[in-house]
């Protein structure tokens, strides 16, 4: 029988790890009906202070209380018997099984040793009806849209009774509408006494939708305020220390010469299905063209198609009037454009590496680092600390191993071995991706600047608010097509239902 909760609180939580205090004396607390929002950069505490309270991790020091009462939680299975149920940003669902698999999946079955799945089917209709998450549960969740696995994952946690939720990133994959819909059912459930912890790295839903914010900085508290009585300009400031740019200033982008054009441009996935379907576009100098939409409509396939890591099985990539159309990576690197891949640690960095082998990965073989068939390691010493310098990449020390290094300074590192090869042409995908306020708006910074240089840069992101912040023009990706090209002022609500495929617009 789970418990009905009134009140959880974490008092004085310390967590070491080898080498670094995660969690230093922190104090937080929920209560019935509340949305409690945990803010932070990377490296803050909140994931290590969330898997204590789920069961993952075990404090060094401090007590959880739920209801005035302390309680042992070991494992996820405590803190779900306690009531604490957990939503991670990335869906623990098995894509071949059904809805109602799922949800039953590691459940005494009331028909043992049979299972009784329709019982369990008729508990999800009921909880989709009184909390607004209706979703087919015999469905197979690989053939729903995100949103509705998401649905899944609360409705999993309901199923089980969970009183508090644990939500991480909620909305880092929804469109606008999603993130509508996802709140009216958040406030569903506080309504009838759930509590929620809702962590996020966007500012403006933290405000919309939490009723109380705790701030954690270097593993401590830094304070927590009723939402009403702050601004985002404070948590920001809270979060990082001093104040953050958020809104950008741009030149009016006056160039008509496209540095970037693609034509009917078509390319496969993993799987030889096709992603990108007769796509068309520019990009000029001078200009920054933000890519939106939802995660899995051929926006990954797109940017490595123009970086020359996936075949295209039809149109043309033409830069600067040269047509590197299934050019080798090396021959695009060569014809000035660079790329920030999605994926960082296997696409942009050789973990293992060192931070300088890594800065070189590129040029190892252009003077001045390297003469006739050798390397001049004095040269490549003093780029890479150039690099590390000018980009305030934060490392130990030019030999430390770049796995070693946050999400941030990897970013950054890797953007600063891209621009410094002084390219015309930059692709962006998810520059920011997992990456704290901080980070974002040194990186945000940069592209700005380089935009402002003369750079053409081909921004792909599914924040929605980086897109707007940053971009001249805005594409919209659906299904592997564009489905129209917009001003940054176009409403957020339109741009949502071009996201969803429910709009189209002339580009």
């Amino acid at each position: 029988m789970t418990t009905t909760i009134q009140t959880v609180a974490l008092k004085s939580i310390t967590k070491r790890f080898p080498g670094v205090l995660a969690n230093d004396r922190v104090s937080f607390d929920v209560r019935s009906g509340e949305i409690h929002a945990l803010l932070g950069e990377n490296g803050a505490g909140k994931s290590t202070l969330m898997k204590i309270l789920y069961g993952l991790y075990q404090p060094n020091e401090g007590e959880i209380l739920i209801n005035d009462q302390p309680v042992k939680i070991k494992t996820p299975s405590d803190a779900m018997r306690q009531g604490i149920g957990m939503v991670h940003q990335h869906f623990q669902l098995v894509p071949t099984f059904t809805v109602v698999e799922n949800i039953a999946l590691g459940l005494k079955s009331s028909r043992a040793p049979l299972t009784d799945l329709d019982s369990v089917k008729k508990q999800i209709v009921e909880l989709g009806e009184q909390y607004g998450l209706r979703v087919d549960p015999n469905a197979l969740v690989w053939q729903l849209a995100v949103g509705q696995q998401q649905r899944v994952e609360i409705l999993k946690a309901l199923y089980r009774q969970a009183s508090l939720l644990i939500l991480d990133e909620p909305t880092a994959v929804l469109t606008p509408q999603e993130v509508d819909e996802l709140f009216t059912t958040l406030r569903k459930l506080t309504d009838t006494g759930h509590s929620l912890i809702f962590i996020s790295h966007k500012l403006h839903e933290v405000m919309k939708i939490s009723d109380r914010v705790t701030v954690l900085r270097d593993g401590r508290v830094v304070g927590t305020k009723a939402t009403k009585e702050t601004n985002q300009k404070e948590l920001a400031r809270m979060m990082v220390g001093r104040d953050v740019v958020t809104v950008w200033d741009k030149p009016i982008c006056s160039a008509d010469t496209a540095v970037l054009r693609i034509e009917k441009l078509s390319a496969l996935n993993d799987k030889d299905l096709p992603a990108v379907r007769n796509l068309s576009l520019q990009v000029c100098a001078n200009e920054i063209l933000g890519i939106a939409g939802v995660s899995g409509n051929g926006q990954r396939e797109l940017a490595e198609t123009i970086a020359g890591l996936r075949r295209a099985t039809g149109g043309s990539i033409i830069v600067n009037g040269r047509n590197l159309t299934n050019c080798a990576p090396a021959e695009i690197i060569a014809a000035q454009v660079a790329f920030i891949p999605e994926e960082r640690m296997t696409m942009g960095v050789i973990r293992d590496f060192t931070v300088q082998e890594n800065a070189i990965l590129e040029t190892h073989a252009d003077a001045p680092l390297a003469r006739n068939t050798l390397f001049d390691f004095k040269k490549i010493a003093a780029h890479a600390t150039k690099l590390v310098r000018d980009y305030d990449v934060k490392t130990p020390t030019l030999d430390t191993p770049v796995k070693a290094l946050s999400g941030g300074n990897i970013q950054k590192l890797i953007m600063a071995r891209e621009l410094e090869r002084h390219p015309k042409l930059l692709i962006a995908a998810q520059p920011t991706r997992g990456v704290d306020i901080g980070a974002t708006e040194y990186i945000h910074k940069r592209l700005i600047e380089q935009r402002n240089a003369g750079m053409a840069i081909l921004l792909i992101s599914e924040d929605l608010d980086e897109v707007l912040a940053l971009s001249d023009r805005i594409a919209v990706m659906y299904e592997g097509e564009i489905a129209g090209i917009v001003a940054p002022n176009t409403p957020v609500d339109e741009l949502g239902l071009m996201m969803a495929g429910a709009k189209r617009m002339q580009s």
